[in-house]
C-alpha cells in the first residue's frame, strides 16, 4: 500500500516561538522532498509534525488512506544500554510496537471487551503490513550485505560508530513504510553506505521527506525542496532537484534585494523632494512677509498664492510617499564568520611514518584489525584528502601521524614547531565535565571571559550554551565550539575528521571558504563528496583494509 501525506496551512514551533508558518505540502508516492534550512529553523520539528508526534500551532496534517503506515526515523546519537541489533531494528522499523499491539489485542480475544475482535484484526493487519512477520528472517542477510560481521544478538553499545551507522541503514532497508520521514540519514555513512542509501531512496515507491546536510545526496535524490528560512521567517517550496533549488533561490534573493533597493531609492528621492518643497514653501512665506508693504494688496495676494502652491506640492509629494507599496528589507541570515588562525611556519617535514604498523585486538564483536605497514611523509603546506570505508583505519592513521598512538612496529615522528589544530569525530577537544565557557578558557588562558563569550557568540553559541556542560551540548554545538577553538589558537597543521557532521548547510559553505584561505598543512578525512570537490587538495590518500594508497 502507498500513502499520500498532505499538510495544509501548517505552522510549527515550541512554546511561544513559531518557527515556520503556512506550509502547504503534498507528498505523493514516489516524491522525495528535501527539507533544508539553518540549524534551529524547525526541520526536525516539521518531520515530527508530519509524523503526528507533535501538535501543530496551526494547520492540519492528513494521510490517505487513513491506515497508511508513516515511518519516522529520527537522529539517534545515544544508544540504548542493553539493546541488541535485532531489538534496535525492530524498534526503528515499527515492528516492535506493532508486535506489542498485536499481542495486547490478542490477549483480549474471547473476553467481554467490546470491539476486541475488530481491534485485533486491525493490529494484525498493521503487524503484517510493517513486515514484522519475517523481520527476524530478513535481518541476517541484510547485515551481511552491508558488510557487518556481527550477529543480530550483538549489543548496539559494543559497536563502532561505523558499524552503528550501518545497522541504522539496515533498519531503513528493512522497513516497510508507506511514507518515510528521515532525519539526517547520511550521518556517519561511508561512500558505500551513501550509495546504498541513495539507491534505496530513489527506488522507493513510497513518498519520502528527508532532512540532510549532504549536498551531493540531496542533488542525487530529491525531487522537491522545502526551505525553512529562519532569517526571513518564511517557508518556500521549490519544484525540481537540489541544484535547481540553489539556482532559483539565488535568483529569488537577488530579485528581493533589487526590489528593496528600488523601493528604498524611490522613497529616498521622494522624501528629499518633499523636504525641498517644504523649504521653498517656508522661504516663500518669509519673503512675502518681509517684502510686501501692507498697502500692496495685489503683490501680497500673488505671493500668498505662490506659497499655497508650494504647500500643495508638498502635500502631493507626501501623498505619493504614503501610497508607495512598502517592500521589506531582506534580513541577512546569521553567518558563521570563520577564519583559521595561522601559526608561524613549523618544520619542513610535518610528520613521518616509516613502516608503521598498528594492531587492534578488539573486544567482541569487533574483529582484530591491522593497519600497515605504512610509510608516508607530510610536508609543510601539503593538503591531503583522506577517504575510505568506515573501519578501514583512517582515524588510526591520524592518531599515528599526530603522535596520539605509538606504532606496534616501525617508526612515527611529528616535526618540530608543529602547532596542531584538530577536530576529531567525537569532538573531544573540550572537557565534557566543565561548562563550555570554562572549558574554552582553560585552553586559551590569554583570552578574557568577555572575549571568549564574544567569540563563541560569533559561532552561534549564546549564554545558554556557554553556561551548559560541554557533555550536554548537541553534536552541532560541539562542532561549532571546536571550530571556534581553531579560530582562537594559531595552527600550522589542521586535522579535520569528518568536520561537516552535524553542521548545517550555511556553516559547511563557510567552512569551505575558511579552508580555501588557510595556507597551512591540511589533513581532511571526509565522506562529504562536495566538500572534497570544493576544497583545494593536492593529494588523496585512500585507506581500505588497513592499507593506504596514495593518489
Amino acid at each position: 500500500m502507498s500513502g499520500t501525506l498532505v499538510a495544509k496551512g501548517l505552522s510549527g514551533g515550541h512554546g511561544h516561538r513559531v518557527l515556520f508558518e503556512e506550509l502547504d505540502l503534498t507528498v505523493a508516492p514516489g516524491d522525495v522532498v528535501g527539507v533544508v534550512g539553518a540549524n534551529g529553523a524547525g526541520k526536525s520539528t516539521l518531520l515530527q509534525l508530519l509524523a503526528g508526534r507533535l501538535t501543530p500551532v496551526a494547520g492540519i496534517v492528513s494521510i490517505a488512506p487513513s491506515d497508511a503506515f508513516v515511518g519516522w526515523l529520527p537522529q539517534e546519537h545515544e544508544r540504548v544500554p542493553g539493546e541488541t541489533i535485532a531489538a534496535y531494528v525492530a524498534r526503528r522499523t515499527g515492528a516492535a510496537a506493532a508486535t506489542a499491539a498485536m499481542e495486547e489485542t490478542a490477549a483480549l480475544l474471547g473476553s467481554d471487551t467490546p470491539g476486541a475482535d475488530d481491534a485485533y484484526a486491525v493490529a494484525l493487519d498493521h503487524w503484517l503490513a510493517c513486515g514484522a512477520a519475517d523481520l527476524e528472517d530478513r535481518l541476517p542477510a541484510t547485515l551481511a550485505e552491508l558488510g557487518l560481521d556481527v550477529g543480530p544478538d550483538a549489543l548496539m553499545t559494543a559497536l563502532s560508530g561505523g558499524q552503528a551507522a550501518r545497522v541504522a541503514l539496515a533498519a531503513l532497508l528493512l522497513s516497510w513504510f508507506d511514507v518515510v520521514l528521515l532525519d539526517e540519514p547520511t550521518n556517519d555513512l561511508d561512500l558505500d553506505g551513501l550509495a546504498r542509501l541513495e539507491a534505496f531512496v530513489r527506488g522507493l515507491r513510497a513518498g519520502v521527506v528527508l532532512v540532510s546536510h549532504d549536498r551531493e545526496f540531496l542533488a542525487r535524490c530529491v525531487t522537491r525542496v522545502v526551505e525553512l528560512d529562519l532569517a526571513q521567517h518564511q517557508v518556500a517550496v521549490y519544484d525540481g532537484g537540489y541544484d535547481a533549488y540553489l539556482e532559483e533561490r539565488a535568483v529569488a534573493r537577488r530579485h528581493a534585494r533589487e526590489a528593496y533597493e528600488e523601493f528604498a531609492d524611490k522613497k529616498a528621492d521622494l522624501v528629499a523632494r518633499a523636504r525641498t518643497q517644504r523649504e521653498w514653501s517656508s522661504q516663500g512665506v518669509r519673503n512675502a512677509m518681509r517684502k510686501s508693504p501692507d498697502n500692496d494688496k495685489i503683490r501680497r495676494r500673488a505671493q500668498s498664492e505662490s506659497s499655497e502652491k508650494q504647500a500643495q506640492k508638498v502635500r502631493q509629494m507626501e501623498s505619493r510617499i504614503a501610497r508607495l507599496e512598502e517592500v521589506e528589507e531582506p534580513r541577512k541570515e546569521w553567518v558563521l564568520q570563520f577564519e583559521i588562525a595561522a601559526a608561524p611556519r613549523g618544520s619542513t617535514v610535518v610528520a613521518t611514518l616509516d613502516g608503521a604498523v598498528v594492531r587492534h585486538t578488539g573486544d567482541p564483536p569487533a574483529e582484530p584489525f591491522v593497519l600497515g605497514p605504512v610509510s608516508l611523509q607530510v610536508s609543510a603546506g601539503d593538503r591531503v584528502g583522506i577517504t575510505g570505508p568506515n573501519g578501514a583505519g583512517k582515524t588510526t592513521l591520524l592518531r599515528l601521524l599526530l603522535g596520539h598512538r605509538e606504532p606496534d612496529e616501525g617508526r612515527a615522528s611529528l616535526g618540530a614547531s608543529v602547532a596542531v589544530g584538530e577536530i576529531d569525530q567525537a569532538r573531544s577537544g573540550l572537557d565534557e565535565a566543565l561548562p563550555l565557557g570554562d572549558a574554552f578558557e582553560a585552553l586559551v588562558p590569554a583570552m578574557t571571559s568577555a572575549e571568549v563569550r564574544t567569540l563563541l557568540a560569533k559561532f552561534g553559541l549564546k549564554a545558554d550554551q556557554v553556561g551548559s556542560l560541554v557533555g550536554r551540548l548537541s553534536p552541532g554545538e560541539r562542532t561549532r565550539a571546536a571550530l571556534a577553538l581553531l579560530q582562537a589558537r594559531g595552527v600550522n597543521l589542521l586535522v579535520l575528521d569528518e568536520p561537516t557532521n552535524h553542521l548545517d548547510l550555511p556553516a559547511i559553505e563557510q567552512l569551505e571558504q575558511a579552508l580555501d584561505s588557510y595556507d597551512g598543512t591540511l589533513l581532511l578525512v571526509s565522506h562529504d563528496r562536495r566538500l572534497l570537490e570544493n576544497v583545494r587538495l593536492d593529494q588523496r590518500w585512500h585507506v581500505e583494509a588497513g592499507r593506504v594508497t596514495v593518489g
